[in-house]
């Protein structure tokens, strides 16, 4: 397990692709310049020591030391020592919908990273609890089991879109029927399904469904994506909008938030429904409904040791830049007599 502790200073390699272009730059210069003044055979009479790979060479080192550098600056931590936690939390499965009406931008940017940005951001204020990820449209699929990784988390959740399932259409009942077997233990009082959806229900099994889970003591709460009037379905090649969803008459789809199948599925399983429109106020009503619910105490193996590993990759840093202050851009004599690099003198 690793960590990187400043990673504002990956920006330092962006010097890199500068220091290349420079030095490009400068050879174009150089060789127009030289043409201009005499021709080949009399450069290199004039100048029979110059070596352009030896040039190349120098400014490869020079990139080198750029990028230990910068990975010297974010720091990277390996962790060292594995322990076993015992913490107190509730069990939390997110269930997102990722059918094609999540591509609708009556929210900002669209439905789906509105969804991903809720996710997040609730993730962010969990401190004990344990998470786990649903995917789904016409079917669902498990995108990340119960864990208290949450980086893992957002890498998954990050990852998911429209194109990940092949079966389309809102199949809520399916993310409620997976989701009743994400939890391991039928006597937990702390069980919660979030839902976040536009609540386009293609099924009409997830009411019934949400009552069984409800009975199972677990509680769906459910989040609204989607703005009341709706919105089209863009159909994008490379970020452009190259048309719009159309039914069968050649009509173009709205798609809009359908509040109402929300909200029943969630009085159904005795939990509560919020519209997703403010993030903020999305985030502090999970935290007030997790404040109020019990906690259930786990074990969780995590690392408690992290050592810095800066120190590495500064001494090769250092070191190529002192390969690069002594590296001539000239042959050698002794180079001249190995012939390293198969020239002709």
């Amino acid at each position: 397990m690793f960590q990187l502790e400043e990673k504002i200073w990956f920006w330092v390699l962006a010097v890199i692709p500068f220091i290349i272009i420079v030095f490009l730059v400068l050879q174009l210069w150089k060789y127009r310049v030289q043409k201009r003044f005499a021709n080949k055979e009399a450069l290199k009479r004039l100048s029979p020591n110059q070596s352009t790979l030896k040039s190349v060479l120098k400014i490869v080192v020079l990139s080198l030391a750029f990028a230990c550098l910068s990975i010297a600056l974010v720091n990277p931590k390996i962790g060292t020592k594995l322990e076993t936690v015992r913490s107190q939390g509730v069990d939390i499965v997110f269930a997102v919908d990722v059918s094609k009406s999540m591509l609708a931008e009556d929210v900002a940017p669209n439905r789906l990273e509105k969804s991903k940005q809720l996710v997040t951001q609730i993730i962010n204020n969990l401190i004990s609890d344990r998470v786990g990820i649903i995917a789904y449209a016409g079917k669902a699929f498990p995108q990340l089991p119960i864990t208290t990784d949450y980086s893992s988390a957002k890498m998954f959740l990050q990852s998911m879109n429209t194109d990940m399932l092949s079966s389309q259409g809102t199949a809520i009942d399916e993310a409620i029927k997976l989701g009743m077997t994400y939890f391991d233990d039928e006597e937990q009082t702390n069980r919660i399904l979030i839902i976040i959806s536009d609540g386009e229900d293609h099924g009409d099994l997830a009411s019934s469904l949400a009552e069984d889970a409800g009975d199972q003591g677990i509680r769906i709460f459910t989040i609204g994506v989607g703005d009341l009037k709706g919105g089209p379905i863009p159909i994008k090649r490379n970020g452009i909008v190259l048309n719009y969803k159309k039914d069968n008459d050649g009509e173009t789809v709205i798609t809009r938030l359908n509040e109402e199948t929300l909200k029943n599925i969630a009085n159904k399983a005795n939990g509560a429904y919020i519209n997703g429109k403010n993030t903020s106020n999305v985030v502090d009503e999970i935290k007030d409904i997790l404040s109020q619910m019990d906690k259930k105490e786990f074990e969780a193996k995590q690392f408690a040791d992290f050592k810095d590993q800066f120190q590495w990759f500064l001494a090769f840093g250092i070191f190529f830049l002192f390969i690069d202050i002594f590296f001539l851009e000239r042959k050698t004599g002794w180079l001249k007599r190995l012939n390293l690099f198969n020239e002709n003198f």
